[in-house]
């Protein structure tokens, strides 16, 4: 099943699939191990629900939820979200 980044709830895991982010904001998040077919899990959302913190390989990563959205990812077979 395919979504975006922000839609994904505490513990969730999803294989990245497609970056609509452009220029120095792609490319940051890409240095920061954010690929396509990277695996991602949502590690701690805030009390607001934005920012979110995601598990990337070996780090974290905190997005805002407008960039989170421009982030495709798809969720592992047999996910009920």
């Amino acid at each position: 099943m395919s979504t975006t980044l922000d839609r994904l709830h505490r513990g969730q895991t999803a294989t990245v699939t497609a970056l609509e982010l452009e220029g120095a904001e792609r490319r940051r998040l890409m240095d920061m191990g954010l690929l396509v077919g990277t695996t991602v899990s949502v590690d701690r959302v805030s009390p607001l629900g934005d920012p979110t913190a995601y598990r990337v390989r070996d780090g974290l990563l905190v997005l805002r939820r407008g960039q989170a959205h421009l982030v495709h990812v798809d969720l592992p077979e047999g996910d009920p979200t």
